[in-house]
């Protein structure tokens, strides 16, 4: 119990319900929410996924470059011109070979001395070449690779060189040179996000060509804070103190030494934008769920509060009419009562006609019991026999009441009168023929035949026909019509047979014979006959039938 208070405290409807309306929509806010936080994530992945693949296609397309730089210098090594030495005719052909094209060609021998150079005239007098470590490393290396952007010599622009090693004299190495800038053409945007930037970075870490929001220049060095985090064939870098609230990916161009990169700023544009709608969707939707809440809830106390004022008047003992509320069980609620409080008025004034009726006929007992015991007191010659004689009447008198009590004052069938005070004499009742209609007897007519009949029993059993073993007694009524009289009458014999002869009438009128005489004939406002004959006692009453039946 005190779990369950510590959990639902008292409190009123209107809290319990928007307590349950903010139950129900807070889970499903939280879902929803956890929803988003999933395509969220979800969202970053693909970025990243797809960050790392546009990068990748940067150096596709770069290394396509590289290798077609590089399959020029394969043919241009092969060339007769350049095995037969004539470098004048080779330095025309190339020259004229790449006339539409951005690339230069450089014949160094093996001290880096330019032999010739197609951006100059075959004759020109020509220095070294201005990167002899990428030539170095070419020569040590024995294969085809791309050298650092540097500054050149001949053209002063940013540029950076593929060269071939080649073992014949004088020509140890074919350069072939590009513009940083032409090869920045090759490096687009186009495809990524608003913000995003690409480039080409070489082995040292220099910028070889860029686009995009960062706007790097050729040979600026990229952030070496980034660098040595790129270390795998290619991925996505991700920092939010160095590159806050952006991505960068990366791919290595295979078979070279250059990497390409793009980044740019996340797309929280839409992300934020959704949770922003989600937290005023919410709270809107909290919002309307409590309202709404807050509105059954009123309706609600308003209908409990009728009922409870129906209630109320119903136990100070008014009558109440049912109130109409728009709660169906409510409605059903307020019948009940109304219907209740209509059983319990009824109920009250039955209490009160029964109160009246117990206050009535407990003084019509009293008097009655007064009268018996003043009668057998005169009667009786010792206080034993006066003793006997009240049990005796008393249990009869006893019998009647609760045969009434059992039927709550309302009338015992007369049958059911004769068979409770005959059960008194279980020895004789065999020896009783009972017949007649039945029918249901007023209260003070249960009594007072009760009365009779047990005294009739009683002088039966002592004097009579049920004193001995062959004695028989017929007890029936039945109905009368008289001439002249509209109301109809009825007729109780009791006859006994087989008794003890009769010899003369009793020569004095004992309490029984009041009973059953005097009483029995004011009780029903009728006439008693009484017959000592020989052959048994004969006891007639006829009295209106509207004296004894219950309407």
């Amino acid at each position: 119990m005190k779990i369950v208070a510590l959990f639902f405290p008292k409190a009123s409807i209107g809290t319990y319900l928007v307590a349950m309306a903010v139950a129900i929509a807070l889970p499903i806010f939280a879902f929803v929410a956890l929803l988003l936080l999933q395509l969220e994530d979800n969202q970053r992945s693909t970025l990243k996924r797809e960050t790392a693949q546009d990068a990748l296609a940067l150096s596709r397309i770069i290394d396509r470059q590289l290798q077609d730089m590089a399959t020029t210098l394969r043919l241009l090594s092969s060339s007769p011109e350049l095995e037969n030495g004539n470098l004048a005719s080779f330095h025309e052909r190339t020259e004229t070979a790449l006339r539409d094209n951005t690339l230069f060609v450089i014949a160094v021998d093996r001290t880096g001395q330019q032999l010739l150079n197609t951006r100059r005239a075959f004759g020109t007098p020509l220095g070294k070449t201005a990167n002899m470590t990428a030539l170095e490393a070419v020569m040590a290396s024995g294969r085809i690779e791309a050298s650092e952007v540097f500054r050149g010599r001949t053209s002063g622009e940013w540029v950076y060189n593929v060269t071939l090693p080649r073992k014949n004299d004088p020509v140890a190495a074919l350069i072939i040179t590009q513009d940083a800038k032409d090869l920045g053409k090759l490096v687009t945007t186009e495809g990524l996000a608003p913000g995003w930037s690409a480039a080409v970075i070489d082995e040292s870490g220099h910028v070889v060509a860029a686009t995009g929001p960062a706007n790097l220049e050729p040979g600026t060095p990229f952030d070496p804070r980034i660098l040595p985090a790129l270390t795998v064939s290619r991925g996505v870098f991700q920092d939010e103190t160095i590159l806050p609230h952006m991505l960068l990916g990366y791919a290595q161009i295979p078979g070279w030494s250059w990497k390409t990169v793009i980044w740019g700023p996340i797309a929280q544009a839409s992300i934020l934008s959704t949770w922003r709608f989600l937290i005023i969707g919410g709270v809107a939707l909290v919002l309307v769920a409590v309202l709404g809440a807050y509105a059954v809830a009123r309706q609600v106390r308003t209908t409990i509060r009728d009922i409870a004022d129906m209630a109320n008047r119903m136990g100070e003992g008014h009558i109440v009419s049912p109130v109409e509320t728009s709660v169906i069980e409510a409605n059903q609620v307020a019948i009940a009562l109304s219907n209740a409080s209509f059983d319990r008025s009824q109920t009250e004034d039955r209490l009160r006609f029964v109160m009246h009726e117990l206050v009535h006929r407990t003084k019509n007992l009293l008097t009655l019991a007064q009268a018996m015991m003043r009668q057998l007191a005169k009667q009786s010659d010792s206080v034993e026999s006066f003793r006997a004689a009240v049990a005796d009447r008393l249990e009869g008198l006893v019998r009647s009441i609760e045969l009434l009590t059992s039927e709550q004052w309302g009338g015992v069938s007369l049958r059911r009168v004769v068979d409770i005070h005959l059960q008194a004499f279980p020895q004789s009742r065999e020896q009783i023929d009972i017949s007649g209609k039945d029918f249901v007897l007023k209260p003070d007519a249960v009594q007072n035949l009760g009365l009779a009949l047990h005294e009739l029993a009683t002088n039966s059993v002592k004097y009579g026909a049920l004193s001995v073993p062959q004695g028989r007694v017929r007890f029936e009524w039945r109905d009368l019509k008289e001439e002249g009289k509209p109301d109809a009458l009825l007729r109780f014999t009791w006859e006994e047979q087989g008794g003890p002869p009769v010899t003369e009438q009793p020569s004095r009128s004992g309490f029984g014979t009041t009973v059953i005489k005097a009483h029995a004939a004011s009780a029903f406002r009728g006439t008693v006959e009484i017959d000592f004959r020989r052959e048994g006692l004969l006891w007639v009453l006829t009295a209106q039938r509207a004296t004894l039946e219950r309407e």
